[in-house]
């Protein structure tokens, strides 16, 4: 394999690992007193996000069906990062380093995010109506 290769997949194999980092950090600070109501609601929605089936614009349409999960979450994760004050943010990644969590999943998962998208649907129409 070509060195400039090996380093592009070392950069974005590292990219990831402080992705999911970041996602776990937004799980525990959706979570946290210390966290403002404001943080944690769109730490909630990026996380719920990232692992919901459901995209607004499905990954079926070529190129543009995954660059919005590409630029969205990214875009999320920094926003809410700059949200929450640095020491919180400092522990919040030491404890998502320490003890790696699992992101909501499976059937119980699945039906929160069914519940969540359905609420917001319903809330649109109300809202339009």
């Amino acid at each position: 394999m070509p060195r400039a290769l090996t380093q592009l997949w070392a950069r974005l194999s590292a990219w990831m690992r402080r992705l999911l980092t970041d996602l776990a950090v937004l799980w525990l600070a959706a979570r946290d007193r210390r966290v403002s109501w404001a943080a944690k609601a769109l730490a909630a929605a990026v996380v719920l996000y990232a692992v919901s089936p459901i995209d607004l614009i499905p990954d079926a349409i070529p190129v543009i069906g995954l660059l919005d999960d590409l630029l969205l979450v990214p875009a999320g994760i920094w926003l809410i990062l700059r949200l929450i004050p640095a020491p919180v943010l400092a522990d919040l990644r030491a404890q998502a380093r320490a003890h790696p969590i699992r992101l909501p999943g499976g059937r119980i998962g699945t039906v929160c995010v069914v519940i969540v998208w359905v609420g917001l649907a319903a809330f649109v129409v109300w809202w339009l109506v």
